[in-house]
């Protein structure tokens, strides 16, 4: 059980919950035990596309992480919470709403590289605490701003005259990127204020909801023996990686932790393989290559 499983996570699981489900289901079904981690957290009040990474893709969990994201979702104009989102508490109210013209007007000021505050529920770290914990404790939450970017952002929806109570979004957005923050700012734009009601993550590095299953159908899969169909092989995971063929004794060395010499490739890293068969993701460098991660199959 090597490979990628994609989760179309609903409303109310958190991503370590995603993980224990298919470790049941595998359990379910017979399967032997596997290393599972996944590719990019989720937040309960979220749903969508959540990799989850089986065996030797855990190695590769990093990566998804690293990668850029899609997300459709809905701000509600007109009410701040404390956790930007329909879970908190009402923290500021406005009587200001927006036109659609004043929405598509202001998306180019989000759209490249912008400086984000993170949320206070947030799971970054605060001398060593979760800004979560320390937000639900009482405790001031001061966190820096960071850079991100955001490749894409359109409106979807709205009113196209009067008043918007309610706008919907798409975005592709960097790794780091909040899209409760990024909702929270358009509305102060606006001159109003807002929260996310609707988040749905659509794509994850490589991964879209067309490769997703819900867990119903993650369960009947595994109980009907026919889980091993869903699973993604692998090379899933590095599709902007181009692969490299080896010969046996360059698998071999390898495999050893050797590095390889005389590699006609350019610089870059590669997805090395002997026949079908991962060996390692490699790093080359003047015809050098060096093991970045090693697979055991």
């Amino acid at each position: 059980m090597n490979g990628w499983l994609i989760l179309d996570k609903p409303l109310g699981l958190g991503s370590t919950q995603g993980v224990s489900a298919v470790k049941r289901a595998l359990r379910d079904g017979g399967y032997a035990k596997a290393k599972i981690g996944h590719g990019g957290t989720l937040d309960p009040l979220a749903s969508g596309v959540l990799p989850i990474a089986l065996g030797e893709a855990t190695k590769l969990a990093g990566r998804m992480l690293d990668g850029d994201k899609a997300y459709d979702f809905t701000v509600s104009f007109g009410t701040q919470t404390d956790t930007l989102d329909t879970e908190g508490a009402v923290i500021a109210t406005s009587d200001v709403r927006p036109s659609r013209a004043a929405i598509s007007a202001i998306l180019p000021r989000f759209t490249g590289a912008i400086d984000q505050m993170p949320p206070a529920y947030s799971a970054l770290k605060v001398d060593g605490r979760r800004a979560y914990d320390l937000a639900r404790a009482g405790e001031a939450v001061v966190l820096a701003s960071r850079g991100v970017t955001i490749h894409a952002l359109s409106l979807t929806d709205a009113p196209a005259a009067g008043e918007v109570e309610t706008a919907t979004f798409t975005a592709l957005v960097s790794k780091g990127t909040y899209i409760r923050s990024l909702a929270r700012d358009i509305a102060l734009a606006l001159g109003t204020v807002g929260h996310v009601t609707y988040l749905r993550r659509t794509r994850a590095g490589p991964f879209d909801l067309s490769h997703a299953i819900s867990l119903d159908k993650l369960s009947e899969a595994a109980k009907a023996r026919t889980l091993e169909h869903l699973i993604l092989p692998l090379r899933a995971g590095l599709d902007d990686i181009p692969a490299l063929s080896l010969t046996p004794d360059q698998a071999g060395a390898l495999r050893q932790g050797r590095v390889l010499a005389g590699i006609a490739a350019d610089d870059g890293q590669y997805f090395a393989c002997l026949h079908d068969v991962p060996v390692a993701l490699i790093e080359v460098q003047t015809r050098e290559g060096r093991v970045v991660r090693g697979f055991n199959l």
